[in-house]
């Protein structure tokens, strides 16, 4: 559906503007839908962003630096996702053994199975890209990372 009828607007100043307000229109409806995934789970989608790092680190561990730098919403207290994490029993804490000021965070068998068990989000994504076609999807992957710069 086009965004002016989304959104209930005829017009816009230029086509700079529409293309910002649809780009955030768009991250929301989608944000929309990915929360929809984790009504019914214990974790939010930041926690499953963290577990994600994790499991593609496993079985090395990594430190709260690296999660801070991959995590997607960057604006998450990562360090009390990971508190919470920790509790629920998805990874583990250990004190680093080349530097006793940082701590290797890793991912438990828990929260790989949890993962195991949510990888059907993937599929949901993919769903919600199913009107674009594969060349479509790498153009719109391209035009994104050179808005990014």
């Amino acid at each position: 559906m086009k965004l002016e009828d989304e959104i209930l607007q005829k017009k816009f100043k230029h086509d700079w503007q529409k293309l910002a307000i649809n780009l955030g229109y768009t991250y929301n409806w989608i944000s929309y839908k990915n929360h929809e995934n984790f009504k019914n789970i214990d974790i939010t989608p930041q926690q499953f962003n963290v577990l994600r790092i994790l499991r593609g680190q496993h079985p090395k561990p990594c430190n709260l630096k690296l999660i801070k730098e991959r995590m997607l919403d960057r604006v998450s207290d990562a360090s009390r996702i990971v508190d919470k994490l920790k509790t629920k029993g998805f990874l583990q804490r250990h004190e680093c053994s080349d530097d006793r000021r940082n701590v290797d965070l890793l991912i438990t068998d828990k929260g790989l199975e949890l993962l195991k068990s949510l990888d059907y989000i993937d599929d949901e994504f993919k769903n919600i890209f199913k009107e674009l076609s594969v060349a479509e999807i790498k153009t719109l992957n391209e035009l994104l990372d050179k808005i990014r710069g």
